[in-house]
């Protein structure tokens, strides 16, 4: 796990995103971050809330939402991603792996779809 090298800055256009200060090989294992996991009675509630754009919808049903701790929450959208996530609904985790080489100094980028194939477009522009 390579959270050591992972860093916050202004990505353009997007706010803020995780950039590396090392070279990352593909199939890394960079980051393994908790999750805060909200029942389904308080979901509504950050819906209108600043969260709104943060959460993942967690469980097999997706009736639930999770904040993402660590830096999860901060990765941007790219429909070509250097990084996938994968969801561990059990252990309240996410794990982020790179899915290609990535430089030092490039953004670490996921889609917001999951599933690197998935190109339909997001709730927001």
């Amino acid at each position: 796990m390579l959270l050591s090298a992972l860093y916050i800055k202004a990505s353009p256009g997007k706010g803020r995103g995780v950039f590396t200060t090392e070279d990352i090989e593909a199939r890394t294992l960079i980051e393994i971050a908790p999750v805060i996991v909200l029942p389904e009675k308080d979901c509504k509630l950050i819906d209108k809330s600043f969260l709104f754009n943060y959460y993942f919808l967690w469980g097999n049903k997706h009736k639930n939402y999770a904040i993402c701790l660590g830096y999860g929450s901060i990765y941007n959208h790219s429909y070509t991603p250097n990084c996938i996530y994968e969801t561990y609904y059990e252990d309240q985790v996410m794990h982020f792996i790179t899915i290609r080489d990535i430089s030092a100094g490039e953004e670490l980028l996921v889609t917001y779809n999951q599933d690197p194939s998935d190109k339909t477009p997001l709730w927001f522009t």
